[in-house]
């Protein structure tokens, strides 16, 4: 599954217009929040936590049409505390 630098992009324009500055601002607090969300998988003392944390991650990236990361997000819910998925998902992040 391949990122598609565009996908964000084109559905934050498709929610508010052609504002260059307003679809820089979305993004930032996209990113922002999907890294908050990474906080939260890593804190998770226990498989409950854990899965809210991915429920919540996968919510947050199909909002925005991020596809990758909702699918990482879902393999997360399913592979409580994976350290490599965990890593996936930090990598996935870091290339929004």
């Amino acid at each position: 599954m391949a990122y598609d630098p565009g996908a964000i992009d084109a559905a934050l324009a498709a929610a508010v217009g052609d504002e260059p500055a307003l679809i820089a601002e979305l993004r930032l607090a996209f990113v922002e929040s999907a890294q908050r969300g990474l906080v939260a998988l890593e804190a998770a003392q226990d498989d409950d936590e854990w899965r809210g944390a991915a429920a919540r991650l996968k919510g947050l990236a199909a909002s925005f049409g991020a596809v990758r990361l909702m699918a990482l997000a879902t393999q997360a819910a399913e592979l409580p505390h994976d350290a490599a998925l965990l890593a996936k998902l930090r990598r996935s992040i870091d290339r929004l």
